[in-house]
């Protein structure tokens, strides 16, 4: 048996033998979605092989059952390449993801804002995104499954469906590319401009590595960023991991009503 399926068989043995659906990668300011779940949670300390997803703000438990009539898989915290080197430090989770059905997963973060148009609080649906570290989570994966093919990554009929959601709710939520940068020192104001002449709308430390992997493992995938802070050179607040906590939960609000309505609509 592989770890993967005897995670999967002591995930079951506690939330029960049901399909998921969807997984959601919850990032900072959406920890208490995970609350709001109808299921169980699961350390991720018991899950050998799951992220320690040791970044303050971040609520490390699996939690699985049934969120607005949707079997949900919720991680609360996510590891980023800029804990252990590690690009593919998601990749048992999302394993376990799909070995528990899932065919779907959306993901979460917050993001520096590039847009003038795209403030703090606001809500961006990734379109597209530059991998502006380099690096790849399939590095050193054996197989021909590592040339996974890109275009349409953020699944196109979940981006309509999130913005119906959006647009019933009476939310904004407007369309952009984000540039994964690896973190963890914050950007400078000399590569905020580079990726803005790039194409880049957004910017953050996470995201693109899943992305990849469900590419990888079959899910279709999709991704909105909570803007908590234009980015470096383009206004004079002042950029902190504590600021982005502060600021996360305006935008958390207006996204926890997308993603209910999401999959109310399922």
């Amino acid at each position: 048996m592989s770890d993967v399926d005897a995670l999967v068989d002591h995930i079951r043995g506690k939330a029960g033998s049901a399909p998921v659906d969807t997984g959601l990668i919850l990032g900072s300011g959406l920890g208490h979605l995970a609350d709001a779940v109808d299921g169980i949670a699961i350390d991720y300390a018991d899950l050998p092989g799951f992220p320690h997803a040791g970044v303050s703000g971040h609520n490390p438990k699996l939690v699985i059952g049934d969120l607005e009539g949707t079997r949900v898989a919720v991680f609360g915290g996510r590891a980023h390449y800029y804990e252990s080197g590690r690009g593919d430090a998601m990749r048992p989770a999302l394993e376990v993801l799909r070995a528990l059905g899932a065919d779907t997963m959306i993901a979460t973060n917050a993001a520096g804002s590039m847009r003038s148009d795209v403030q703090p609080g606001d809500l961006m649906l990734l379109s597209d995104h530059i991998n502006f570290s380099g690096l790849n989570p399939l590095i050193g994966e054996p197989t021909d499954a590592r040339f996974v093919p890109m275009k349409d990554a953020y699944d196109p009929a979940i981006r309509t469906a999130l913005k119906a959601a959006a647009k019933a709710e009476g939310i904004t939520l407007t369309e952009g590319v984000y540039a994964w940068y690896s973190g963890p020192s914050f950007e400078t104001p000399a590569e905020i401009n580079a990726i803005r002449i790039l194409g880049a709308d957004a910017v953050g430390m996470s995201t693109v590595p899943e992305v990849i992997l469900a590419r990888f493992l079959g899910l279709k995938a999709a991704a909105i960023s909570t803007v908590t802070n234009m980015a470096a050179g383009l206004s004079d607040e002042s950029i902190s991991h504590e600021h982005t906590k502060k600021m996360a939960p305006l935008g958390a609000a207006k996204l926890e009503k997308i993603l209910r309505r999401y999959l109310r609509a399922g």
